[in-house]
């Protein structure tokens, strides 16, 4: 089955970059503040989970106004802070709520997400339990005939350490990063979904809204109810959906007159819509 991708192209091991009109090409390394300024141009960096929704604001945010270019490139979070402490993007993207050391940093929630486990879509299995997923990412399960799927061997699947929805994951079954007996490690969440949807046996978790937006458009991955819990959008939205997240923007303040004008673009009825069309969040400000 051919894999589809809404925005992120699949770059191993742990770096995709967004794939659209209005995001810079790989090679092209970020341009600092100062020279985004003068030029029109802004750099926007991090979360690969905001990256695909980013790219599809900014090329609205373009729209009437011929001077202007933002370039989205992804790379997780714990980059988009890096990045926008170092002085080379303008705008940080980051999947989680910040911590109390990056404080200086100003910030602006759009939108909110949920974290959902997936597993192959023929993968039978009806659900698991919080203390299911810590056995399994233990290594104490190994066979989906022990928590009532297939006869198939566990290939469990995990993210690279300081991405932030292993954080939100981790946090969850109170597990820490080298407790987690993966078998594969992958960096964002298209590539997570490529794992399982080519490996019959694999479970990963990844951005709810990600996975129903591919589940939907073909991927071979199913989302599972937790503790008897359907991940979907709108149970996010109703707060019925116990792996939630913030996804937030950050910057260096006080912020320049075009980063604020495209702050202030992600809260336009627009972008509401776009965020809605990306199977996230909205979020009132």
């Amino acid at each position: 089955m051919e894999f589809r991708s809404r925005t992120v192209r699949f770059v191993a091991p742990l770096l995709a970059f967004v794939s659209i009109s209005s995001i810079s090409a790989c090679g092209d390394g970020a341009s600092s503040p100062g020279a985004a300024t003068a030029a029109a141009r802004l750099t926007v960096v991090g979360s690969s989970t905001v990256s695909p929704l980013m790219a599809e604001i900014a090329k609205d945010f373009e729209k009437g106004r011929p001077e202007m270019r933002v370039d989205v490139q992804a790379g997780g979070s714990s980059r988009g802070i890096t990045d926008v402490r170092n002085g080379v993007a303008d705008i940080g993207m980051v999947s989680r709520a910040l911590k109390p050391d990056e404080s200086e940093l100003g910030h602006t929630l759009i939108a909110r997400d949920g974290v959902s486990v997936i597993v192959h879509r023929d993968n039978t299995v009806p659900g698991l339990a919080r203390a299911q997923l810590v056995d399994i990412y233990t290594g104490k399960i190994t066979n989906w005939s022990q928590v009532g799927g297939p006869d198939l061997p566990i290939t469990v699947v995990s993210k690279a350490e300081g991405r932030s929805t292993l954080e939100v994951f981790s946090d969850y079954v109170g597990l820490s990063y080298k407790d987690i007996k993966a078998q594969m490690i992958i960096g964002d969440n298209q590539q997570g979904i490529q794992a399982v949807s080519s490996t019959p046996g694999a479970i990963t978790y990844v951005s709810i809204g990600t996975a129903e937006y591919e589940a939907g458009n073909g991927a071979a991955i199913r989302l599972v109810p937790l503790d008897g819990m359907t991940p979907t959008t709108q149970a996010v939205a109703e707060g019925r959906f116990p792996m939630v997240r913030e996804l937030n923007l950050v910057y260096k303040s006080p912020a320049a007159p075009n980063v604020q004008a495209l702050i202030a673009h992600t809260a336009t009825p627009k972008a509401a819509e776009i965020i809605r069309g990306q199977y996230m969040v909205p979020v009132s400000r």
